[in-house]
């Protein structure tokens, strides 16, 4: 049977061009690296769809192989790589990954990187200092991203920093709907939402408004010569009697969340409940949250977490539905924004 060819479509009276037409579908395809395939397939399983299969190796020298064993030409493709530790293995491969898939002719790429990584080094705090958070930026640009998708990044600025459109997703909904459904009446009545340092008060105040709950913000101290040590200063607002909800967008080592829990503790707060995004909980994060000043931590799944860095306090929260939601809006070119009041 003779092949059927796409009709020419000449219609110079209404001033189109001579070309061939032909109905193309798009297609969306979900890809993960190594760094958190888990969540990667929770996002596939949301969206009704499977991972591509992807063949990843590290060789002996410690350089990455990444090939795709199915053709994506033309495809609308979202890389999911997220970032917890080694954050430098994970980044290379995800920029291989890229490559590997602008060479294969894919139509559009998305690099859904859950924890952006380098996001803390977004400016310049003293003379000589680099700013990572640009160039990871400017690295995935090159590799071949079109678009970034990420997670409550740690300074929105960032979204600036990479020359295409970025999806900046809020794990709110999905920490505030925990809460809603789990709080008792009387931490309802009780409930004080504390910012752990003045960096926070904004995304702070959004928690105030949408439990109904009055503001504490601490004041914090850090040594930029030195990192992860912080000095807690003076708590601005009453938590005495007050069931206290602390939110960050990350926990690392956890010294800042230790010190604002025994600080609230010691001005006489009833309970301190934490609530975070992205949970690195690098050494020693998983003793320090297990302070007794901490009556409760909760966070998402953004970033890998080991079962040895778990621990009884801890509720991890899954942030697929969220993900797989946005991914079909962008695919649907419908609108991101409207998942978070305008806010995105």
């Amino acid at each position: 049977m003779a092949r059927k060819k796409n009709r020419v479509d000449l219609d110079r009276d209404n001033g189109i061009a001579p070309g061939l037409v032909a109905k193309t579908k798009k297609r969306l395809v979900v890809a993960s690296g190594r760094s958190h395939p888990e969540l990667a397939a929770q996002v596939a399983q949301h969206l009704g769809t499977e991972l591509a299969p992807t063949e990843h190796r590290t060789f002996a020298s410690g350089e990455i192989y990444t090939r795709f064993e199915v053709s994506i030409r033309g495809c609308d493709v979202f890389v999911v790589q997220s970032f917890g530790p080694p954050v430098n293995e994970w980044l290379m491969e995800l920029l291989i990954m890229l490559d590997a898939l602008k060479r294969a002719s894919a139509k559009r790429i998305t690099v859904v990187a859950p924890y952006f990584p380098y996001s803390r080094q977004d400016k310049k705090g003293r003379g000589r200092e680099p700013i990572s958070a640009r160039l990871v930026a400017d690295l995935l640009k090159t590799a071949g991203a079109d678009r970034i998708m990420s997670v409550d990044l740690h300074a929105a600025q960032i979204q600036g920093f990479f020359d295409g459109p970025v999806d900046h997703l809020f794990a709110k909904p999905v920490l505030l709907e925990h809460f809603e459904r789990g709080l008792t009446g009387e931490d309802r009545e009780t409930l004080t939402v504390v910012s752990p340092d003045m960096g926070r008060v904004r995304v702070a105040d959004t928690w105030s408004d949408s439990l109904g709950a009055p503001l504490a913000i601490i004041h914090k101290r850090r040594d930029p010569k030195v990192a992860n040590q912080v000095s807690v200063h003076e708590i601005v607002g009453d938590v005495r009697g007050r069931t206290c909800l602390l939110v960050d967008d990350m926990i690392d080592t956890g010294g800042t969340i230790q010190k604002a829990a025994q600080a609230l503790k010691a001005s006489g707060a009833r309970k301190v409940i934490v609530a975070a995004t992205h949970a690195i909980f690098s050494d020693p994060a998983t003793e320090r949250l297990q302070d007794a000043a901490i009556d409760e931590v909760v966070v998402t799944d953004t970033v890998p977490l080991p079962a040895e860095r778990r621990f009884d306090r801890l509720t991890i929260l899954p942030i697929a539905p969220l993900l797989a939601r946005a991914i079909h809006e962008v695919f649907e070119d419908g609108s991101v924004t409207s998942m978070f009041g305008g806010d995105a």
